[in-house]
């Protein structure tokens, strides 16, 4: 694309649509605009990883509280927050690991505190598993998934 914008801009430079000093001046906002953008955009390396493996990994670290109690929220809350700044895509996908997170353990409190509600924690156990398996594959693809049924807590 910046090899189009460029070639255009020489069209009108040779055409004299545009002074030399115009053509200098456009021509370095182009090439700034394009150095600008492919580190903004994501595709400088988290930790040494790609972008698409450092969101699937901060979608799948939510499995940690399996393990250990509270890892699976602290993992990815804190890979949210050393990133946020550096990169819009893991600041997206943070905020919504974040939202899916909240709004799943007030439903599970919710339904904890019911009878009839006990054997729904299961399902909804095995549709948190699920949401976060899908979310993680779509992230490794290169996808933003929102979470279903979330409460928009950051946006």
């Amino acid at each position: 694309m910046k090899y189009e914008d460029l070639k255009i801009l020489d069209q009108l430079r040779e055409k004299g649509s545009i002074t030399e000093e115009e053509y200098q001046r456009e021509k370095a906002k182009i090439l700034n605009e394009t150095t600008s953008s492919s580190t903004s955009s994501g595709s400088k390396p988290l930790f040494g990883l790609e972008e698409n493996t450092y969101l699937m990994l901060m979608h799948v670290s939510q499995l940690l509280g399996l393990l250990i109690p509270l890892a699976g929220f602290v993992a990815p809350v804190l890979m949210w927050v050393i990133n946020k700044d550096i990169n819009a895509n893991v600041d997206l996908h943070g905020k919504n690991i974040l939202n899916f997170t909240i709004s799943y353990l007030i439903y599970s409190a919710v339904l904890a505190i019911t009878i009839i509600g006990i054997p729904l924690l299961v399902v909804l156990g095995i549709v948190y598993l699920v949401f976060v398996i899908l979310a993680a594959v779509k992230a490794n693809n290169g996808e933003y998934w929102r979470y279903p049924f979330i409460i928009q807590f950051l946006k």
